[in-house]
């Protein structure tokens, strides 16, 4: 196949069925290694070296053993999806780019934005609303428009890019989107809208490169798994159109370990093979790697949730049941004091009255319960911290004496524990909370509003109202290192990021196609 597929015209017939693939091959062909990022939700190190050990992960271990491996790789707060899809490919933290998390209050628009955490939640916002965020507002608007994705600057450079199954997508092309006629029957949403997205655009059955509709059914979540994000990627490989950059997703892993655990290995094993079908393409794997660079990573970790509910899940209705807590169902209330808004293992509480309800008071009381770890908010240009299992104060900003691994400068007063930072002269080293200073300043000068960001500590959970829960199972959203850190492979270049971080990976990502 790889032989015809170069010597005897089969570029010839793609440019006649294809008229996208024909263009990338005929006008933006890549001048160097196209570039291929492989994002396995919630891969993590500990459960991947186990399955290496034991033979489950052929592929990857065939990678990390042509390439370098780095184990602690830094994922932005919270540790949601949208927020850390959007700094990998924007090279901002949320402070820049807009997305708060999974779940926040916009104070514009006056009401909660969630872009799909669990069905009891979603039908009270309502339905249309919901999916209208998820699939529109999120890259359409709720992005800064201040900050450039990689794929809007790559085809400013008039350079091809494609993203298969990346929740985050903003780009300069418009694709129509298929629309499920149940959607647009239902609800208000045009069955002619489109997205701006990379010049290649997959997104489960809504858009395609490959025209098959396998894969693509309700019960396989309309086309959004691993088995659709391998099908559109080989459609690109077989057809001889991979444009420089390429970001794929392959999003099953997350659900089991949800489930099962931090160390479920069948989900990294299943994984696994569907990378396998993708350098099975190529006539040896090693050719796989001479002819691409090829990046895999996690995109956020997942902590242990205790077997136990009433010790693993922290219910914050009832610790601030004292006060009248918006009901999602019903909206913003005149009377209300408090909004949540949970992304899992973290939440922002958010007050509606900021003089007479002030973000001390619902802090003190936060900080008697000890399966909460930090507990913050902004006052002025500095941040406040408090923990629910440690005494003490402490206070941060930027612009300080004090300098950090990641060549970032702080102001530091107060008790320093209670973010795990050690001090050495002006050095600060973090312990527990990788980049715990600026992925928390980040989150907290991300959206306009009062309120603060509360974290729990690895074996719980927090909730509110109609929140999922994981008993037994694994969570995310945390600024502990458990949610916060994510192996990432590099192989087919000697090159690296300057920095482990993924706030870091665009602009280096940049330089390897430059």
């Amino acid at each position: 196949m790889c032989f015809l597929r170069k010597y005897y015209g089969y570029n010839h017939r793609i440019e006649k069925g294809d008229p996208i693939l024909a263009n990338t091959i005929r006008q933006n062909r890549p001048q160097g290694k196209p570039v291929i990022m492989l994002v396995i939700d919630t891969l993590m190190d500990s459960p991947l070296q186990e399955a290496v050990k034991t033979g489950k992960a052929k592929a990857l271990k065939f990678l990390m053993e042509h390439g370098q491996y780095y184990h602690k790789f830094v994922a932005p707060f919270p540790t949601m999806s949208v927020n850390v899809d959007t700094t990998l490919l924007t090279g901002t933290y949320c402070n820049q780019h807009g997305i708060p998390g999974l779940v926040w209050f916009s104070k514009e628009e006056k009401r909660l934005i969630n872009y799909g955490t669990h069905y009891r939640e979603l039908f009270k916002l309502g339905m249309g609303q919901a999916i209208e965020d998820f699939l529109f507002n999120l890259n359409e608007k709720h992005i800064s428009h201040k900050v450039v994705t990689i794929h809007e600057e790559l085809e400013n450079r008039g350079r091809d890019s494609a993203s298969i199954n990346a929740l985050v997508y903003r780009g300069n092309t418009a694709h129509p989107l298929n629309l499920p006629k149940i959607l647009t029957t239902f609800t208000n949403i045009d069955k002619n809208r489109s997205a701006k997205a990379s010049k290649l655009f997959s997104f489960g059955r809504f858009s395609k490169l490959h025209p098959s509709n396998r894969y693509q059914y309700f019960w396989k979540k309309l086309g959004v798994n691993d088995a659709s994000s391998v099908l559109q990627l080989s459609h690109l490989i077989n057809n001889n159109a991979l444009p420089c950059f390429s970001i794929v997703y392959l999003p099953e892993l997350d659900q089991r370990i949800h489930k099962n655990g931090r160390m479920d290995l069948k989900g990294i094993e299943k994984a696994d093979k569907q990378l396998q079908k993708i350098f099975n393409l190529y006539d040896t794997w090693e050719k796989a790697l001479e002819e691409n660079i090829w990046i895999v990573l996690g995109d956020n970790g997942q902590a242990w949730v205790g077997p136990e509910r009433g010790e693993a899940i922290i219910d914050l209705r009832n610790l601030l049941g004292r006060y009248r807590i918006m009901q999602i169902a019903k909206g913003i209330q005149p009377t209300d004091e408090l909004v949540l808004a949970v992304n899992d293992r973290m939440a922002y509480i958010y007050t509606m009255d900021r003089e007479n309800l002030p973000l001390q008071e619902i802090a003190k009381i936060l900080q008697k319960d000890d399966r909460i770890d930090v507990i913050a908010w902004k006052t002025g240009r500095n941040i406040e911290v408090r923990s629910g299992g440690l005494r003490g104060e402490f206070m941060f900003g930027p612009e300080g004496e004090y300098h950090d691994q990641y060549g970032q400068s702080w102001f530091l007063q107060g008790d320093q524990n209670l973010l795990n930072l050690s001090v050495s002269g002006k050095e600060i080293k973090y312990g527990e909370y990788p980049d715990a200073l600026a992925r928390l300043y980040s989150c907290l000068l991300s959206h306009k509003g009062d309120f603060l960001v509360v974290s729990a500590r690895p074996g719980h959970e927090i909730i509110g109202e109609g929140s999922p829960v994981h008993i037994g199972g694994a969570g995310h959203g945390g600024l502990h290192e458990q949610d916060s850190v994510v192996p990432i492979i590099i192989t087919g270049t000697d090159s690296s990021p300057p920095y482990l971080r993924m706030v870091d990976l665009k602009k280096w990502i940049l330089s390897l196609i430059d």
